[in-house]
């Protein structure tokens, strides 16, 4: 009703003033029968009345649809056919409405060839990879350990490109199911053994056996590197434990990673999940990319899981990843 009146203001000022316009010049003509311009004044008004009156019920559904905010795209296709205006508008919405889904499919198109070329890319990547560990893996004199290590962060790199193109089709790409723990951390320890080694760094795993949680047994794993990785490369040199605990509690599952490392500036725990961030200790290691925290926690909100960081410069870094008890063994 507001903008339907916001809209008629204008009219409704011009019919005023014109009718009082003609009712004036009648005065000045000598016209002296004030009944019969006070008549000629309320018949007037009494028709534009009745004439906004019908213009506002015939375009009523018109007016309440533009009044309401839209929620979806769907919420442009209307059917308009009261006014010429209502349907001209409707035709620009359902034109406007097949433009974006062209869009939209265009850029899923985009986007698909785009995860598919990267899955592509990385798998052809990692068979030469392979072949340089397997040529190099008994070799323990200079330059191979080099050349080992360096294998090694071309593999992770390759895993987290993989897994980060992944991410934009992640609603097709995952299956929640009632998983393990303890197994999925020991494989994901099993598969870091020589950084561990070469960090001077160890598991310490407390994880009872049978503790089961609601979550993907691909993803899980990857979100579980990224933050053991991170743990053993600001650890490292430390010869300390880096203790990976899981508890069950009453509405929930809580996995817990705590290094005895260099800890994390207090100025930088609340960045630490934005993508790209390295933070002060960023600037001091070479492998930090400022990706795997905000791996982890976009993961973990599309499985709705929940990660949170606690640390304190000097002492360590926790890391917990909270599992609602849909929990069942």
């Amino acid at each position: 009703m507001k903008l339907f009146f916001r809209e008629h203001l204008r009219l409704i000022f011009f019919q005023v003033f014109q009718l009082l316009f003609v009712l004036f010049i009648l005065l000045l003509d000598g016209y002296a029968k004030n009944s019969v311009l006070i008549y000629m004044f309320v018949l007037s008004i009494g028709l534009l009345a009745i004439y906004l009156f019908i213009t506002y019920i015939r375009s009523r559904e018109f007016y309440l649809h533009l009044e309401k905010p839209m929620e979806t795209l769907e919420d442009s296709l209307v059917d308009f056919h009261e006014t010429p205006v209502s349907e001209a508008y409707a035709e620009a919405m359902q034109s406007q409405y097949r433009m974006y889904q062209q869009m939209i499919l265009e850029h899923e198109r985009k986007k698909d060839e785009h995860v598919t070329f990267m899955n592509q890319w990385v798998h052809q990547m990692k068979t030469p990879l392979s072949v340089i560990q397997l040529l190099v893996q008994d070799e323990d004199e200079p330059p191979f350990p080099s050349i080992r290590e360096e294998a090694e962060r071309i593999g992770r790199g390759l895993e987290m490109v993989l897994h980060t193109s992944r991410l934009e089709v992640f609603e097709r790409d995952f299956r929640v199911d009632s998983v393990e723990l303890k197994p999925i951390v020991q494989r994901v320890i099993q598969e870091n053994k020589t950084y561990f080694i070469r960090n001077q760094v160890y598991p310490d795993v407390q994880i009872p056996d049978g503790l089961y949680v609601k979550s993907d047994s691909k993803w899980l794993p990857f979100m579980l590197n990224q933050i053991i990785t991170n743990s053993i490369k600001y650890s490292a040199g430390s010869k300390q434990k880096i203790t990976i605990s899981g508890t069950q509690e009453e509405t929930e599952v809580r996995l817990e990673i705590t290094d005895r490392g260099v800890g994390i500036p207090e100025p930088d725990i609340k960045r630490v999940f934005r993508p790209f961030f390295t933070g002060e200790n960023g600037r001091k290691y070479r492998e930090s990319t400022g990706m795997g925290l905000y791996l982890v926690q976009q993961i973990s909100d599309k499985l709705e899981h929940q990660v949170s960081i606690t640390s304190k410069v000097g002492v360590g870094t926790t890391v917990s990843l909270v599992f609602p008890c849909h929990v069942m063994k």
